[in-house]
């Protein structure tokens, strides 16, 4: 038992009149209290009640000890429950990384939407479609695509965003459509120089996952300029569905390979381990998976843009 614990128990004792109504009334063991009694006696040195074999009665000084501790426990409770409070109080400011391209339509919203429910709330949004430092950037949550980063960080998957290959349809007209992943060693294609796919384009086969090389006369190291170069015409590009959706509802691109299309990509928000997340973050990262979930990005393949 600590102090504090043994503290409380000499307190409801002499408020109490006797051993057994304190330990029923803290709701431990009788022999509990009766140790917490002789062991507060023994480290102070002094009698604080005096036991006979029909009542206790505290002697003057443990009359006077349980005047000063009463007190100073109450001042402890509380302490206790203003940090509680406070701690509870969605408040302060925010900050949250998140990819460049992906924020403005998903992240955004979202941020939008919670600060109309926490007012006392600021959000700073720090966009950058590298893989940001939390600790470096002062970041409170990061909203990662694929890579969460280092292991010891924690982390929630939000949703999985279905990839897709396709092409604008006037270079299938003149290519032809790939009707194999081995077909794409025939055709040219965009490669992005960002991300873990460059050169070899992930795939499905007969239910497996696997690889296969590309190779194109445009690399990019930008989603949009990728996507771009691929509705102009330059070959067959990879990409998250939501990203070339409106292309795909306006004609100027077609899917191909979709029985063969790669495991969906993890969206993920990841903040520091320690003890004590705020509350902010916590409701924030839940408050966006129900934002994702709204907008369509579900783990099945068949919804949408998931």
């Amino acid at each position: 038992m600590s102090s504090l614990e043994r503290y409380r128990a000499f307190v409801e004792i002499v408020d109490r009149g006797s051993l057994t109504a304190a330990a029923r009334h803290l709701g431990i063991s009788l022999q509990s209290v009766s140790r917490a009694l002789s062991g507060l006696e023994g480290d102070l040195g002094v009698e604080l009640v005096r036991r006979t074999t029909r009542r206790l009665q505290p002697t003057a000084a443990g009359l006077a000890f349980q005047a000063r501790i009463k007190a100073a426990l109450t001042d402890i409770e509380h302490a206790c429950t203003e940090i509680g409070r406070d701690s509870a109080r969605v408040a302060g400011t925010l900050r949250v990384g998140a990819p460049g391209l992906f924020a403005p339509r998903y992240v955004v919203p979202a941020c939008v939407a919670f600060l109309e429910l926490y007012p006392g709330l600021e959000i700073e949004l720090v966009l950058s479609d590298a893989l940001a430092n939390l600790v470096d950037d002062r970041l409170d949550v990061a909203i990662r695509i694929g890579d969460p980063g280092p292991p010891q960080l924690k982390i929630r998957p939000l949703a999985q965003l279905r990839r897709v290959m396709f092409a604008a349809p006037d270079y299938l007209a003149r290519r032809g459509v790939p009707q194999r992943p081995e077909d794409l060693a025939v055709h040219v294609c965009v490669v992005r120089t960002f991300g873990p796919e460059g050169d070899s384009w992930p795939v499905v086969i007969d239910g497996r996952p696997a690889h296969v090389p590309v190779r194109g006369t445009l690399r990019c190291n930008d989603a949009t300029a990728a996507n771009a170069a691929v509705a102009a015409g330059a070959g067959l590009g990879l990409a998250p569905l939501w990203q070339i959706q409106g292309d795909l509802d306006r004609g100027r691109l077609t899917i191909v390979l979709a029985e063969f299309e790669p495991p969906p990509i993890l969206v993920q928000a990841v903040w520091l381990g320690a003890a004590g997340t705020p509350p902010r973050t916590r409701l924030f990262v839940e408050a966006l998976a129900r934002h994702l979930a709204s907008e369509g990005l579900r783990t099945s393949r068949s919804s949408g843009l998931s």
